[in-house]
């Protein structure tokens, strides 16, 4: 984010940032750039401790400039100081991006879980099932899993939650045996590399 390397750290005046609040209350977008440009640097700094992700940081920065200009009218300085109740929302807002990002990996997770379940032609009735108890015991190997596309890490689940061979996988997924081996082989090469040698003993056995 340019803004935020260059806006700094220098001190800031408590009164010059009341006044920039007190017209953004007045819908002063002037005194909201004023204060955008005087402070990203530690709203972005603060998000981005929380949220560990650049990306994601710059959006939660953006919502907090947003709330600030529908709410600055909330700010009272008898309460504490500006940049107090501005880092409070940052914080606020950064929390809430964490929990929508872990709910959506849950749901996202969940419903591929369901597809390979429903999709296959018949499968185990407890695939899904198992697939999302080892996922959900170990975070490193939930997230290691949203990085294989549906097809490989069906066969991942079939192969090691289920404990079907190579030649009982292929005969109910209707894949050729080679691309059932193939697609398990690299499937576990990219757990592997994602786990790392500290999380590498989540994979099953």
């Amino acid at each position: 984010m340019a803004l935020a390397a260059k806006a700094g750290c220098a001190p800031l005046d408590d009164a010059l940032l009341e006044t920039w609040i007190a017209g953004i209350v007045d819908h002063d977008e002037r005194a909201l750039m004023a204060l955008y440009e005087a402070t990203l640097s530690r709203v972005y700094g603060l998000v981005l401790r929380l949220v560990r992700r650049s990306q994601l940081a710059e959006e939660v920065a953006e919502e907090v400039y947003f709330q600030v200009w529908r709410q600055a009218a909330r700010f009272d300085a008898e309460r504490g100081r500006p940049l107090t109740w501005l880092l409070g929302m940052a914080r606020s807002r950064a929390i809430d991006a964490i929990r929508r990002e872990a709910r959506f990996q849950h749901e996202e997770l969940d419903e591929e879980a369901q597809n390979y379940t429903t999709s296959m032609s018949s499968p185990p009735a407890e695939s899904g099932d198992e697939l999302l108890a080892v996922a959900q015991g170990h975070a490193e190997l939930h997230r290691a899993l949203l990085l294989l596309k549906p097809q490989p890490r069906q066969l991942v689940a079939l192969a090691f939650f289920n404990g079907l061979s190579h030649e009982e996988i292929a005969s109910q997924t209707h894949l050729p045996l080679g691309t059932v081996k193939s697609q398990i082989r690299r499937a576990l090469i990219t757990l592997r590399e994602a786990l790392g040698d500290n999380g590498a003993h989540a994979l099953p056995a």
